[in-house]
This record gives structure tokens, C-alpha cells and sequence, in this order.
């Protein structure tokens, strides 16, 4: 029986600075040890015969993958595996990422008094909108043509994605994401099926008088505010501005996301369930970065594009957000 070769494998952690680091796999090493440290008793090799990869080697490549989108063939060289190892060790770091208690861990909404009025201070400071406890928006993550429902997937933009939902914090930390629906699906949709849809409807938060922000694609609401489409008066066009300038966070947010998991930003090759799980697994990741003040170049959007269709639907928010208006944006400088 022929000798089996094996490569050896540089120790990463202890060749690279911290900014070396963070420049080839987004994480430090005191937050690669911080994940190794939750995701080590489900992904660590059984046994190191064959020369398993370890749970730290795991993560490594995982990283690498979500952070350049490089096929996973020129992650193996860099890492001195082969592509299949790649694969399994990708697949086993997003299911142990997935898993709803590691997910609840980095992304939950502001359901404790303290942070919802945190949260409402922190979106007022931007411009003076108040009572802001989130900003909504969808964003679309290419992937590869899939080979069951292909045409379900291609997007108003005519190529294949998944359409996420995503709520951020004025930090831009992730709230609440829903990576699940094809790219075909409309955002008003995709926020009727939403577990905070149902949430913020019940009306059983702690405090009264909070609001999400979304675009002019997303149903107005007494808790989702959108943008007047036809703003009359000076007091609707501050409350445009003032929404225009809270709302922002968004898309700085998923700009930051997609920079960061360079995967998000190009095409994910794998079929639909997978690619979910990936982007599931980056937005955890993202908030990991966030707590731990991994730095990350900000977005700025200048110009904000309204969404492609127009919500026209009637909805029970047109009143709060008339009274909002006539409020407290009447009379002040814009």
C-alpha cells in the first residue's frame, strides 16, 4: 500500500501580527481563540490520526473563505489542504455557527427597556427622528444558478440571489436577519413572514411609541415608517430628510457586512440552503467583529436609492406617520 503524503500546515496564529490577521481572516487572534472557544467541543476532529484538521485550522479556512470569496481550491493551497477538506471544514463551522444557541448569543432584538431606549437615543442623535428602535432593509446575495426553481431565484436585477431582510442597530449591528427567500420574493412579503413582523404587531415590547424605518418597498405601518412618496408641506419634507439620514444606517450596515464577508458581495457557489446557512453564518460573525471593535472602513451613501417598487398597498401607519410629522418636524431647520 503506497505511503500517503501529508503537507504541513503553518501555525497561522503565531506567524501573523493582529493586523495581518484581521487583513486575511477578519478576527484578531484573541477573537480567532474567542470562537475557538465556543465552536471547539462541535467541530474538533474526533481523532488527529490522518492529521485531521484541528477546530483552530477549521475556523481558519472558514474565515478565509467567508472573507475573500476565493474558491475553495486556492484556500486549500493557502492552507495546505485539499479542496474536499476545505468543503467539510466550511460545512462544519456554518452548522456549528447556525445553531439557534450560538445565533441567539450575537443577534436578538432589543426587547429589554434599557436597550430599546438606548437604541431610541442612539437613532435620535443621527436626525432628531425619534422613537427609532431599528432601520429594515432587504439586500440580495448572488449565488450561483441553482437546479430546482431556478427561475425563483433571479431577481428584479435579472441575476440569482437570495433576498435577506435585515434589521440593524444605530451601531450597525444586526437585530434580526431572515436569509431564507429566493430573490424574486418582494421585500413586503418577506417582512409579513418575518418573526418581528408578528413581534412588533402582538405589540407586547415594553414600551410603547417605537418604530422601525424601511423604504418606500415596504408597507407603512404604526411600528414601519416609511418615507413620503410625494411630500407636501414643509413638515413632510423635513420628516423625508430626517428619514433619509436615520435610515442611512442600513445601508452602511449591509455595505460593512458584505465589505467585511467578501462571499456576501460576489457569488456564493453553492445551492440555495447552503448559501442561506453562509450568510446566516456571516452575519454572526459580523456581530463578533462589532462587540469585540474589530475595525472595520465605513460606508458612506451620499445617495440612497429608493427601492425598485413602490409599496401602494393600504396600511394602518399613515396616520402615525402624518402625526409624526406634523410633530415634530414642523418648523425646524432642515
Amino acid at each position: 500500500m503506497p505511503r500517503r503524503n501529508f503537507r504541513e500546515r503553518a501555525d497561522v496564529l503565531d506567524k501573523l501580527s493582529n493586523m495581518e490577521l484581521v487583513e486575511r481572516y477578519r478576527l484578531d487572534r484573541n477573537g480567532i481563540l474567542f470562537l475557538n472557544e465556543r465552536l471547539e467541543h462541535v467541530i474538533s476532529p474526533l481523532t488527529r490520526r490522518n492529521k485531521s484538521l484541528s477546530s483552530i485550522e477549521k475556523i481558519l479556512v472558514s474565515l478565509r473563505y467567508f472573507a475573500t470569496s476565493n474558491i475553495q481550491l486556492n484556500d486549500g493551497d493557502l492552507h495546505n489542504v485539499s479542496q474536499p477538506t476545505v468543503s467539510r471544514a466550511i460545512n462544519d463551522v456554518v452548522e456549528a455557527m447556525i445553531n439557534p444557541d450560538i445565533v441567539r448569543q450575537f443577534i436578538y432584538l432589543p426587547t429589554m427597556l434599557w436597550d430599546i431606549r438606548q437604541q431610541k437615543e442612539d437613532f435620535f442623535n443621527i436626525a432628531r427622528f425619534p422613537n427609532v428602535i431599528g432601520v429594515v432593509d432587504g439586500t440580495h446575495v448572488q449565488i450561483q444558478a441553482p437546479h430546482v426553481d431556478e427561475p425563483l431565484f433571479v431577481n428584479i436585477m435579472g441575476y440569482h440571489s437570495i433576498n435577506a431582510q435585515i434589521m440593524f442597530d444605530a451601531s450597525n449591528i444586526i437585530r434580526d436577519i431572515v436569509p431564507r427567500w429566493p430573490g424574486s420574493v418582494h421585500d413586503a412579503r418577506i417582512l409579513r413572514n418575518s418573526g418581528f413582523f408578528q413581534f412588533m404587531e402582538g405589540n407586547i415590547n415594553p414600551e410603547k411609541h417605537q418604530y422601525l424605518l424601511g423604504d418606500s418597498g415596504y408597507p407603512c405601518k404604526r411600528w414601519l415608517l416609511t418615507p413620503f412618496l410625494r411630500p407636501v408641506g414643509e413638515h413632510q419634507n423635513n420628516y423625508n430628510i430626517a428619514h433619509k439620514r436615520t435610515r442611512a444606517v442600513v445601508e452602511r450596515g449591509i455595505g460593512q457586512l458584505k465589505r467585511r464577508w467578501g462571499v456576501l458581495h460576489s457569488e456564493i457557489r453553492m445551492e440555495p440552503l447552503k448559501a442561506c446557512k453562509v450568510i446566516m453564518c456571516c452575519s454572526v460573525l459580523h456581530n463578533i467583529c462589532k462587540a469585540r471593535n474589530i475595525p472595520m472602513d465605513d460606508v458612506h451613501m451620499d445617495q440612497l436609492p429608493d427601492h425598485p417598487e413602490d409599496y401602494d398597498g393600504n396600511e394602518d401607519g399613515l396616520h402615525y406617520r402624518n402625526v409624526i410629522a406634523t410633530t415634530f418636524f414642523l418648523n425646524i431647520a432642515s
